[in-house]
């Protein structure tokens, strides 16, 4: 497989019919190959998830990351769009799903797909990743330390949200999670219960939990970046969709 890939910036119809705006990078050459739908993390639609989109390319997969605050700041750099989403409550739930479903009919709607989509997301962008595998048809799920997919939301907590609780029992997709042993949201009993949930409900799952790892320990411009646990992490994703997206 060649290492060469595009990227580029396009435009599609989001929730509701409304335009939005995502980054679409893709591994060159022929062949049919699954689909990434990448989230994008609270702090937004900024260098690091690009580089995280070009990164999946690379493995193989036809990856779009859709800008979910472009409703709310069009234009506008990461930071301050990421501010004014926070300053609004956050990513409604249902256009989050909208987005995602949109995004992933772009992608089985390219030449060469295989028809199979995949949706990953890290930090806020983790619980997404499992709400949009609860409520739509998708083939496989990765949570990078998603907060509140469990557990209570602290009171005062800037954004509007809720755990999945009541919609685990509806996971639609395998799912992959990779979390830090000292994160605190979530935190290890938070991953228990989820594991606890789904493993009542029969859902095909596989946890990896990296201890000396906390939250973030992707992020490699952030301090919170584990080498080991981020080098190993992306072994179990590059398995994982191998196994369910068919590269």
């Amino acid at each position: 497989m060649s290492d060469s890939l595009t990227a580029e910036t396009v435009r599609f119809a989001g929730h509701d019919g409304d335009e939005i705006e995502a980054y679409l990078a893709r591994p060159e050459g022929e062949g049919r190959r699954g689909g990434v739908v990448l989230i994008h993390h609270m702090p937004g639609y900024d260098r690091g998830s690009k580089e995280i989109a070009r990164r999946l390319a690379e493995l193989g997969y036809d990856t779009i990351c859709p800008n979910l605050y472009v409703r709310e700041a069009p234009g506008a750099a990461p930071d301050d769009a990421a501010a004014t989403a926070r300053a609004n409550g956050g990513v409604p739930d249902a256009r989050l799903v909208g987005d995602v479903a949109a995004a992933a009919a772009y992608l089985r709607a390219l030449p060469g797909s295989n028809g199979k989509v995949g949706v990953i997301g890290h930090c806020s962008g983790g619980r997404q990743s499992v709400l949009a595998a609860c409520q739509l048809d998708l083939d496989a799920a990765v949570d990078c330390y998603g907060a509140f997919v469990t557990g209570i939301v602290p009171e005062g907590f800037p954004l509007k949200v809720s755990n999945l609780v009541d919609q685990l029992p509806q996971l639609r997709a395998p799912l992959l999670g990779l979390f830090g042993a000292d994160d605190q949201y979530p935190s290890p009993e938070q991953v228990a219960q989820l594991e606890q949930i789904l493993t009542d409900h029969g859902k095909e799952f596989e946890f990896h939990s990296y201890e000396g790892a906390g939250h973030a320990f992707f992020a490699n411009d952030r301090p919170a970046y584990n080498v080991a646990a981020a080098n190993d992490g992306w072994e179990r994703i590059a398995a994982f969709y191998g196994k369910h997206l068919g590269a």
